[in-house]
Order: C-alpha cells, then sequence, then structure tokens
C-alpha cells in the first residue's frame, strides 16, 4: 500500500529537477536572460559534456555480470514486438509508411531513461532500480538508438536513389562510395550531389559528395546582387533568395556560398538547440523570384510571385532571356511539382500511388550494396556522438573493474564526479530553455498530440506489461518495468527527428508535454500498481 511518506519521497526526488526546468524557461521566457545563442551553447555543453559523462558515471558503477536476464528481455521483447506490428502495418497497409513506423516506434519504445528514470524509480521502488535503468540505458545507446539511426539514414537513402536514378536505373547501381566529410544521406544540413559512371556491361557506381554550395560562407554578389543560398526543406533544393531579379548568363549558379540551415537541421546533431523557422517556400509571398536547382534534373528553377507561381525549368540549354527554347512551364504547390505535360514529382514523404505501383516503377540497388552504404553512413554518425563513447567506454571500464576487483583512481573518479553531479540538473535545465524557445508547447496540433501521449504513456506500458508477465517478473520489478515504460519521450529520438526532418513536431510535442504530464502519469501508475 502505498503511504504518504511514499508519495513524498518521489515528490523529493522529482521536484527538484522539475525546478531546474522551471527557472530555465522563466529566464528565457519571461526574463529574457539568455539569448537564443547563449542557449546553444548550454545545450550543447549539455549534450557533449554533461550528459555523456553522467551516462559514463551510472554504467561504470553498474556490476555488467550481475544484469537482470528476464528485465532485459521482457524490454526487449516490448520493443521487438513493437517493430513487428508496425512492419506488418507498413507492409500490408495503405495507410502505413516507413516514415510513420520510425516515429510511431521512438513514441512507444525509448523512454527518457538517464535524465528521468533512475532519479524517479529509485525513489518508488528502492536502490536495485538503479542498476536495472542502467541496463537499459546500456541497451537503449548501443541497439536501440542505433537501430532507429540506421533506419533514418535508409530513409534517406532510398530517397536520395529515387530522386537521383528514378525507375529501373537503380537497379544497375553496383557500388556506392560516400566522400568522407559526407557524415549523412539526408542532406537537410548539408547539400549532396551524385557523380555516376557506368561500364561497358551497363553497372553504374555512384560516388555521393557535398555540393558545392555547402562551401565556407562568403557573400558573392552577381550583378551587383547579393546572393544568400540556404537549403530548403523541399527535395534538397538549394534555394536562393535574392532582392532584385537576377540574370545568370553562365552554366552555373555562383559556388560561393553557405546553408542558412532552415527547417529542422542543425548544426550540432546531439543536442536540443533552438528550432528555426522552417523553410515552406514562403519566399513566393514577398514578391520577389527565387533562384536553385531543380529537385528533379540538373538545371535551374524561377519561381514568380503569383497565386499559381510560374516556374521554369531549364534543360541543358540556356532557357533566360530570350533563349526560352527546350523550357517548360510548371506550376508550384506545397506537395507537388505538376509539369503540363501530366508528369508528377511528390516531395519526399508525400504518397504517391498504390504501393505495388511504387514498387514496381521504382527499384532499388542490390541490398548488399544499401546495407553496405548505411552502415558506413550510420559508423560516421556514431563516431561523432558523444554518448556512443560514454556507453562504450563505461561498459569496459566495468566490466574490467568488477573482473579484477579494480577500483577507479580517485583523480579520474573526482574528475568525472564532479560534472557527472551537475549532469541531471543542467539535461533539466536545457530541456527548460528548449521550452522557452519553442512557439509552441503543443507544436503538433491537438489531435495528434492526444494520439502521441497516448501511444507514449498507454501504448508502450501495455506492451511492456504482457511481455513482462510473460517473461515471469513479479512485484517490484514488475512494477518497475510499467512505470519506466510510461517515462517522457526520450530526447535522442526528437533530436534525430529533427535532424532528419521527419515529423519533429510530434517528437517535440512528446517531450515537451510530455514532461509537463509525465510526473501525474506516472504517479497515477504508482498508486495504481501499489494497490
Amino acid at each position: 500500500m502505498i503511504t504518504g511518506d511514499d508519495l513524498y519521497k518521489v515528490m523529493c526526488a522529482m521536484v527538484p529537477l522539475y525546478f531546474a526546468m522551471l527557472v530555465a524557461y522563466v529566464s528565457v521566457k519571461w526574463c529574457k536572460m539568455f539569448s537564443p545563442d547563449q542557449c546553444s551553447g548550454i545545450n550543447r555543453f549539455v549534450a557533449v559534456f554533461a550528459v555523456p559523462v553522467l551516462s559514463f558515471h551510472f554504467i561504470s558503477l553498474n556490476n555488467p555480470y550481475q544484469m537482470d536476464a528476464k528485465f532485459i528481455i521482457a524490454d526487449t521483447l516490448s520493443k521487438i514486438i513493437v517493430l513487428l506490428l508496425l512492419s506488418l502495418w507498413t507492409l500490408f497497409f495503405a495507410k502505413g509508411s516507413l516514415e510513420w513506423l520510425i516515429t510511431l516506434f521512438s513514441l512507444a519504445t525509448l523512454p527518457n531513461t538517464l535524465v528521468m528514470g533512475i532519479p524517479l524509480l529509485q525513489a518508488m521502488y528502492g536502490d536495485f532500480t538503479q542498476s536495472l535503468m542502467v541496463q537499459l540505458l546500456v541497451l537503449q545507446c548501443i541497439i536501440w538508438y542505433t537501430l532507429l539511426l540506421f533506419l533514418f539514414e535508409y530513409r534517406a537513402a532510398t530517397l536520395l536513389i529515387e530522386r537521383q536514378f528514378p525507375g529501373q536505373a537503380a537497379a544497375s547501381i553496383t557500388k556506392i562510395e560516400v566522400d568522407g566529410d559526407v557524415i549523412s544521406l539526408d542532406g537537410h544540413d548539408m547539400p549532396l550531389r551524385t557523380e555516376s559512371e557506368t561500364d561497358d556491361h551497363g553497372r553504374i557506381r555512384v560516388r555521393i559528395r557535398r555540393s558545392i554550395s555547402s562551401a565556407p560562407e562568403t557573400n558573392s554578389s552577381v550583378g551587383n546582387t547579393a546572393v544568400t543560398p540556404r537549403p530548403s526543406n523541399l527535395s534538397n533544393a538549394d534555394i536562393f533568395s535574392i532582392n532584385t531579379p537576377l540574370h545568370l548568363h553562365d552554366g552555373d549558379l555562383p559556388a560561393a556560398a553557405s546553408p542558412h540551415l532552415s527547417g529542422y537541421a542543425s548544426s550540432d546533431a546531439y543536442s536540443l538547440q533552438p528550432t528555426p523557422r522552417a523553410s515552406n517556400f514562403n519566399e513566393m509571398e514577398a514578391g520577389t523570384p527565387v533562384w536553385g536547382r531543380s529537385p528533379v534534373v540538373a538545371g535551374r528553377v524561377c519561381r514568380q510571385s503569383s497565386p499559381a507561381a510560374r516556374v521554369v525549368w531549364e534543360s541543358p540549354g540556356k532557357c533566360l532571356g530570350e533563349e526560352r527554347q527546350g523550357c517548360k512551364d510548371i506550376t508550384m504547390s506545397d506537395k507537388e511539382i505538376s509539369f503540363r505535360d501530366s508528369t508528377k514529382v511528390s516531395m519526399p514523404g508525400e504518397a504517391t500511388g498504390p504501393k505495388d505501383a511504387v514498387a514496381n516503377n521504382q527499384k532499388m540497388p542490390h541490398a548488399f550494396v544499401m546495407m553496405r552504404l548505411i552502415l558506413v553512413v550510420v559508423g560516421r554518425k556514431l563516431s561523432r556522438n558523444p554518448n556512443t563513447y560514454s556507453s562504450v567506454l563505461g561498459l569496459l571500464w566495468s566490466l574490467i573493474s568488477f573482473k579484477w576487483n579494480m577500483e577507479m583512481p580517485s583523480l579520474v573518479k573526482s574528475s568525472v564526479k564532479i560534472i557527472s553531479d551537475a549532469g541531471l540538473g543542467m539535461a533539466m535545465f536545457s530541456l527548460g530553455l528548449f521550452m522557452a524557445l519553442q512557439p509552441r508547447i503543443i507544436a503538433c496540433g491537438t489531435k495528434r498530440a492526444v494520439i502521441g501521449m497516448a501511444i507514449r504513456f498507454l501504448c508502450g506500458p501495455l506492451v511492456m506489461s504482457a511481455t513482462s508477465i510473460a517473461i515471469g517478473l513479479r512485484q517490484d520489478r514488475l512494477h518497475t518495468a510499467i512505470v519506466q515504460a510510461a517515462l517522457p519521450q526520450g530526447i535522442v529520438p526528437f533530436v534525430f527527428a529533427r535532424e532528419y526532418g521527419l515529423h519533429p513536431d510530434i517528437l517535440s510535442t512528446g517531450v515537451i508535454f510530455g514532461m509537463l504530464v509525465s510526473l501525474p502519469i506516472t504517479l497515477l501508475y504508482y498508486i495504481f500498481l501499489g494497490l
């Protein structure tokens, strides 16, 4: 039976964390004490130092030779079941898609184990829960976040190939090389281009490189008009907004340019950066033409400010001025580019018709080629993630220390402890800054927010309770498994969603609104399970 003292102990553990979040929110929202750039610096410190060191601290103190096998199996089974059900939905139902599989999997199975799980469950059920949460944390960082990143990069690779090699051509690709400075196939924060060559047998070798538009930032002037390029969130087209009409007589757009990130791209992929304005071609309303590379073929497009924007697509010949031969007129809408010859090019994430028709028209390279490509890129991403190193190093040290009863040198232990002690508070402070910088707490709309919260706080715990009971968990371990599944949304899935431009509004709502409602919801679970 849950007593008043038990509830007070839980509140003593959680209120300080929410206090740190509230202080950060007030300092930015009302007191204006921090600018967005200063918030970015704080968030970067939390992402690069505070949270990884905190993760290393907990993992290094956990005995890996005393893992709770039943608890780990129950958690793993719950995630596999959710992934399997979503995969079947994607394959056999018209509304299913890889995009929603990724988002719903994140919502249902990846809670905030480190920041919220350890202090909350330790206050509820005792010190033994810290070891259980650390075990889940290791699995999340090493297995499940890697799987999530793999799915994101697979989607990005598929979209890239569909754009660059539509139809049957992609089936002939036998090798795909990626330049060393390419760390993602998405191209939201780093526009990409492909170079291909075909041998005598029709086999295609592809090289993926950074776009020339991603060169270091300089101010270019063509015809006394400053050109400021930035990548759009539509098919990675390089958009050039200018203040006056610009006539280019050479064969390419200026290369001396640097992207000003739009949408949810971030220069730091592992911290909660302020969310910039998404680019949705709002320049059409400004009365100025916009120049950019076509997302379909090499060439340029020019949109005029009109109700049905007129876009001139340049074929290999020049289409500017009086040289209009070989040009086609197209109309722009929010969802697609529609050519007058009835050819339609859908934007990424938009349905184009029945799945069977899409599968028949679009071929993919051999599975081995795709697997190798994605593994290379995922490896590069993980090598740049501080949490990867903290998890692996913490696990290695725990294996060594508990095997031979070695203690960490006091000099190293004190150095780690001084940063890890600030980790929890700084992580919550960072969340408060992030909340204050958002225009809306519920960014995805009320309907999607309700569905997302139902998946997060109902579906996840239900699946976890079913697998835990089936495995044989009982009493406090069963209650711990259920409550940890009802924790608020994890931060890393949102960071990935923002970086890849895939439903970041839904995951943002899951993080922000989920944090606000998680304490009463987890307390309800705690009271209900204690009856």
